[in-house]
């Protein structure tokens, strides 16, 4: 099942985390230092949700962004 949004098409996105170690300078230490990167994933809040689609009731995947912002129609 693809993680990607009917109507915006927002999905998954990649990106890095970063592992620090140290005390802050403004705690009082030597400031942080970086020692370690890896990837990690971004995934978008995908409902299955029956919205009303071209006059027809389907059910569609749709992020809850797009379900705030009022962007599908919901059946009565």
């Amino acid at each position: 099942m693809s993680r990607v949004c009917d109507y915006c098409g927002k999905g998954t996105a990649v990106g890095g985390t970063i592992a620090r170690r140290g005390l802050p300078k403004k705690k009082g230490g030597v400031g942080l230092r970086i020692t370690g990167r890896s990837k990690r994933t971004f995934k978008p809040n995908i409902q299955r949700v029956r919205a009303v689609v071209d006059g027809v009731v389907k059910r569609v995947k749709i992020c809850t962004r797009c379900m705030k912002g009022g962007k599908i129609k919901k059946p009565a």
